[in-house]
């Protein structure tokens, strides 16, 4: 005789069918907590870039304990979270590299003027 072919794939057992529902509520949760950081982390972003008004210091700290909360509860790496608190430096301290570079030249004083010892003048 013919078997008929199974529609049903997934998990039987009690336990198992538990484990499914455990790791959608579980999916849920830690995709709001993920979806937050990154919001956050673009908001520092746009601020310091210049896209937004708002306070990059503040900015940056909530976007970088966002990340690091998130690592912590194991929504997303240690190393992920490193990475992009290390990118969002760069671009907040570039853009202030590139603010001072607009300002224009500072007053130099004539110590800082001097060459070093053993070059022509």
């Amino acid at each position: 005789m013919a078997r008929k072919a199974r529609t049903w794939k997934g998990a039987r057992t009690p336990q198992a069918l538990k484990r499914v529902r455990q790791a959608l509520r579980r999916h849920t949760v830690n995709r709001r907590t993920r979806s937050a950081a990154k919001t956050l982390v673009q908001h520092a972003s746009n601020i310091a870039l210049g896209r937004e008004e708002g306070d990059a210091t503040e900015a940056v700290s909530s976007a970088i304990s966002a990340l690091d909360k998130a690592s912590e509860k194991g929504i997303i790496h240690p190393n992920n979270a490193a990475r992009r608190k290390s990118r969002l430096m760069a671009k907040v301290n570039a853009a202030h590299l590139f603010e001072a570079a607009e300002a224009g030249p500072t007053r130099v004083s004539r110590s800082q003027r001097r060459k070093a010892p053993g070059q022509d003048r």
